[in-house]
């Protein structure tokens, strides 16, 4: 008989990480000086800022009275010294000043979200259908109040510094302030050259523009910290890509995306700073988004950017194990994508899961599958050690100690966290020592059987214990007629069923409801994305729109979504998409 140990947690991203035990009682004494090492009161602080209110009554029909401001920024930061959109090394600043480049040709709607029109920005949703919306929300026209600026950052790509990389393609219109007192940073992506352009154009075209819309709205839904996206404007402006780099280039349509977040700051932010020795700025960056976005820390504590990097540790730890608990893989998770805010950026070459499979790789340009599903909790490490070499020159010696013994502990914050959302997902209430054993287990067979990851959790959530002890009338419940092809899979749900029955208390129906409302239905798929992408790039939007008001209730089933197959086995032309870097 074959066992799996609670070892088989090498399949969730934990080979490489090692709890060290030693670095316990510091982490403690830190969490009784300054509060919680993971506390979640910043978290709550910005992610609150996503939760739309519908208490707003009156909205912003006039998009001329719609105003910006970069007041703090200028206030808190020197300019690039050098005019001009011209490509360079640029020295002693966090921005550059550069206007987006309109895009050429007719411009059309692909796509709109009323909830952040409306609930985020104040204004009608209406306005979207004018001629002037196409102006502003594509960089045609600037709001009131706007001097657009393109952010400097540095990173490590596949492990590598790169050196200066920023804003190639994406402009900062400048902070609105809501009728609710949330501030967003509103952000063209796809807008123009700029001084970080390096060889791109500066575009960026449909099928990753509708990507970048619909993933980010998706993700919102299924609770996960993310950007947001408000609009989608195509245009017929011709950009050649190669976008699988081999030699064949081609035409494609010019798009642009309008997004928002409470920041897009990032590791690379505080890396290139580092790395130019620029040690005041490398401060006043840190001063700056402690006061603006960690408001639990105080800003006079000298003690506070250990306390920072303390809740980078624990947010980033919490914000990959979400990601694996949708099934959800980044695609570059590269140090200039990973926010100081914990939030998902930068939707590129990303992917849901399928089939379960910890080495699963979306992105077709990670040849070595450094940022495969499997590998992002070791990435999340890595990314993690680069934040504290950037932040090393501003630490005391005692802080840099205490400062690795926090990072120590990033292994057990992201297994604790990833336990309990896999916990909430198979609904085992309270605690029990099998707990772990019997996630570990299922995941295996899910593996050796080829599962697939979204319908499995949802069909456990759906089945009643004695359709899923008897396998009976599961003629369509297809992910788990897979998964019950394995010789184990007899051993592993009387295991299931029997935790079920100890606890006692409650029903089957509130099981099935419990679990209904933490796995999802609906994820945006590959094969639902390259869908869309085919009909919008001939000028058919009706599926990024139906796409978006289905994700917009991934939990709930819906009748257009099955109707579509969006719950069915993926279609067999699914199996050789390939996504890559080229947007």
């Amino acid at each position: 008989m074959v066992i799996y140990s609670a070892s088989s947690y090498v399949l969730l991203g934990l080979a490489n990480l090692i709890i060290m035990s030693a670095c316990m009682d510091y982490c403690d004494t830190i969490e009784s000086s300054h509060g919680p090492a993971d506390t979640m009161s910043d978290r709550q602080h910005y992610i609150h800022a996503f939760n739309f209110n519908k208490s707003v009554e009156k909205h912003l029909h006039d998009l001329d009275h719609f105003k910006l401001s970069y007041k703090k920024l200028l206030e808190a930061f020197p300019l690039d010294q050098v005019d001009g959109i011209f490509v360079r090394s640029v020295k002693n600043c966090i921005f550059s000043e550069s206007d987006p480049t309109p895009l050429k040709g007719p411009l059309r709607l692909a796509a709109v979200s009323k909830e952040v029109i409306e609930g985020m920005l104040d204004l009608d949703v209406a306005v979207s259908q004018s001629e002037v919306f196409l102006q502003y929300f594509s960089g045609g026209k600037l709001f009131p109040g706007s001097s657009p600026l393109t952010h400097r950052y540095g990173g490590h790509q596949f492990g590598y510094w790169a050196g200066q990389l920023g804003d190639g393609r994406a402009h900062l219109l400048g902070e609105y302030t809501s009728r609710k007192g949330e501030r967003w940073e509103l952000q063209l992506k796809g807008s123009g050259k700029t001084p970080y352009s390096r060889s791109g154009d500066g575009r960026a075209v449909v099928r990753s523009s509708v990507r970048e819309f619909l993933c980010s709205e998706a993700m919102h839904f299924l609770g996960v910290p993310t950007s947001r996206a408000a609009s989608l404007i195509v245009s017929e402006e011709e950009v050649w890509r190669d976008q699988f780099y081999n030699g064949k280039a081609k035409k494609e349509r010019g798009a642009v995306v309008l997004r928002l977040a409470p920041s897009w700051f990032r590791i690379g932010s505080l890396e290139v700073l580092a790395k130019a020795k620029e040690l005041d700025l490398l401060r006043k960056l840190l001063d700056f988004v402690i006061q603006e976005h960690f408001p639990s820390i105080d800003s006079n504590d000298p003690g506070k950017y250990l306390i920072f990097y303390s809740r980078v540790v624990n947010e980033t730890a919490h914000l990959i194990a979400q990601w694996m608990s949708i099934g959800f893989a980044h695609g570059v998770c590269n140090t200039d994508n990973f926010s100081l805010l914990s939030i998902t950026i930068d939707y590129g070459p990303f992917g849901f899961m399928e089939a379960y499979n910890p080495n699963f790789v979306p992105n077709t340009s990670d040849e070595e599958g450094r940022y495969s599903i499997g590998a992002q909790a070791n990435v999340g490490l890595f990314n993690l050690e680069k934040l504290l070499e950037a932040l090393t020159p501003v630490l005391t010696i005692e802080q840099r100690q205490g400062a690795g013994l926090v990072l120590k502990r990033y292994p057990h914050i992201y297994r604790m966290r990833f336990h309990k959302l896999f916990k909430a997902k198979l609904d085992l209430l309270g605690e029990e020592e099998e707990d772990e054993y019997l996630i570990a287990f299922l995941l295996k067979l899910m593996e050796e059987t080829g599962a697939d990851f979204t319908m499995t959790f949802r069909q456990l959530s759906e089945a009643s214990m004695q359709q899923l002890h008897s396998m009976s009338n599961l003629q369509v419940m297809w992910a788990l007629q897979n998964l019950a092809s394995h010789k184990m899979y007899p051993e592993w749900v009387s295991m299931y069923l029997h935790r079920l029955k100890r606890r006692g208390g409650d029903s089957d129906e509130d099981r099935q409801h419990r679990m209904r409302r933490i796995n999802p239905r609906y994820v945006l798929r590959n094969w639902m994305a390259e869908s869309a992408i085919r009909k919008a790039e001939g000028n058919d939007f009706s599926e990024v729109k139906l796409l978006q008001r289905i994700l917009a209730q991934p939990y709930l089933t819906q009748d257009a979504a099955e109707e579509a197959g969006y719950a069915a086995q993926p279609p067999w032309w699914a199996q050789g998409l390939n996504v890559s870097c080229s947007s």
